[in-house]
């Protein structure tokens, strides 16, 4: 069986953004992974703007002072994009509501729900309550009346309230105009 030649991409790699990313987050300063590493601040600063490569033995190097692996540096970054109205249907009750699911079904960090309200739709009679952390309401178009255990809250266009995720509630669009909602669920609403 005849191997097939492969020629190599001219295409740049670019890590120094996740090498910064990396160094920043641990709070650290170029001179100090340089003191780290023996590398000098020039050359790490030229790293992390991808204007130079650094041998393996430097990468390895730089790797552990920052404690990630070489391939988290290569690895493709996990994505997940939902077009409009392209999201899966879900139901989380109420009446006269869509609602689609904008975060992948596996994402447990956070969840993004679109809702689209007719006129007078209306969540659940009695108050509920989200198992999250924090549940957060932006209104992307119309009006919407939130109703929590004690209090109130009228939202218009552009309005964005956030509350404790397990706190009772409901909502009602209370115009005769649709209405346009995101939830945001952080972390992900356990099924």
């Amino acid at each position: 069986m005849k191997a097939l030649p492969v020629e190599p991409s001219n295409v740049p790699v670019a890590i120094g953004s996740r090498i910064r990313a990396a160094r920043q987050s641990q709070r650290l300063t170029i001179e100090q992974v340089a003191d780290a590493t023996g590398l000098t601040k020039g050359f790490l600063s030229r790293v992390e703007r991808d204007l130079t490569s650094p041998s393996v033995a430097s990468l390895v190097t730089l790797c552990q002072v920052l404690s990630v692996s070489i391939g988290e540096l290569f690895a493709a970054p996990e994505t997940h994009l939902t077009r409009r109205d392209d999201g899966p249907r879900i139901s989380l009750g109420g009446q006269g509501i869509v609602e689609r699911l904008l975060t992948a079904r596996s994402e447990r960090r956070l969840q993004i729900l679109q809702a689209s309200i007719e006129p007078r739709g209306r969540g659940e009679a009695e108050l509920y309550a989200v198992d999250c952390d924090v549940d957060v309401l932006h209104v992307v178009k119309g009006r919407i009346k939130l109703i929590l255990t004690n209090e109130e809250y009228d939202l218009e266009e552009g309005d964005t309230l956030s509350f404790p995720g397990r706190e009772p509630h409901t909502w009602v669009n209370p115009t005769d105009e649709p209405v346009e909602v995101l939830w945001i669920l952080v972390p992900a609403a356990s099924r």
